[in-house]
């Protein structure tokens, strides 16, 4: 697999961005008490590297990331450090998909699952088995079935909101999978809602694209183009360029659908040059492919 990004009309576009933010979240540390006796420096620099590994990530770095995070894996094996072991697991899983290796990926968020489970706790399992499901959605697995599993998962994530709201962007891509796109946006609204709300501008941005992309299946494409047009300022004010290029490409796909070649020859040259401004000329030459 390559890290190109699809179109919105259908396919996976940013769908992993989501992830990978939200495992920059999972478990973050909090400061390490005083005079204690403890020490924090191998764990403090996992946490570094997952973070480094998930930006990476983020940009469409695949291979640079899975260098990160296999290096936090070994200090959270190290440390014997339970939520480190969950996160750069969850994190491995997310680049290892990425890259192709769905089998892998599996294993290693089930081994996610599997210290989740050690552990207790329940809501702690939840978000593994979200991320397992989002996992077998974007496999193109029952839709049905992913949709019932993170409905019953919902009921144990209580205490952040941020796991609520990516447990109701999977809802609503197993939705999209159904063809019930009313039903997908309604979902996602709910995850932009908590967004919105928390100041998350940069995952607010990316439930408009995603609701771009039901619109556009539905036939809807003025109203695609207005959540595109949403999306792309939300990835403005988070100056998230990766996000902006993505969001520009997109345009194009659905002004393109519509029949408007100019305006999606422009969109497609503003993504183009955002790809190539970060460095991403094989992305910039796809871009302006998609106008042929």
């Amino acid at each position: 697999m390559t890290n190109k990004k699809e179109q919105v009309t259908g396919n996976k576009g940013r769908r992993f961005h989501y992830a990978f933010f939200l495992c920059s979240l999972f478990f973050a540390c909090s400061s390490a008490p005083k005079n204690t006796g403890d020490v924090y420096d191998m764990r403090k620099d996992a946490e570094v590297q997952i973070e480094m590994g998930n930006a990476q990530a983020d940009r469409g770095n695949y291979d640079t990331a899975l260098v990160f995070i296999n290096e936090a894996m070994r200090l959270a094996v190290i440390t014997d450090n339970s939520s480190l072991l969950i996160r750069s697991g969850i994190s491995l899983g997310n680049v290892l998909f990425e890259l192709g290796n769905t089998e892998d990926a599996f294993k290693a968020w089930n081994k996610a699952l599997e210290e989740a489970n050690l552990t207790g706790k329940n809501e702690f399992a939840a978000v593994c088995r979200v991320y397992i499901a989002r996992g077998k959605l974007l496999s193109r697995d029952a839709a049905q079935s992913v949709r019932d599993d993170v409905n019953r998962e919902l009921a144990l994530l209580k205490s952040d909101e941020m796991y609520i709201a990516l447990a109701w962007t999977v809802i609503g891509l197993a939705e999209k999978e159904l063809g019930r796109y009313d039903a997908a946006e309604d979902a996602v609204k709910r995850a932009l809602a908590i967004h919105e709300k928390n100041h998350s501008l940069e995952l607010a941005a990316y439930d408009w694209f995603m609701i771009a992309s039901f619109r556009s299946l539905s036939g809807n494409s003025g109203g695609a183009i207005r959540a595109l047009e949403n999306a792309i300022e939300y990835d403005r004010r988070t100056e998230n360029s990766w996000g902006l290029a993505n969001d520009w490409q997109a345009l194009g796909d659905v002004q393109k659908k519509a029949g408007n070649l100019d305006a999606a020859g422009a969109a497609y040259s503003r993504a183009a040059n955002i790809y190539r401004a970060i460095g991403n000329a094989e992305a910039a030459e796809r871009a302006l492919k998609r106008r042929e």
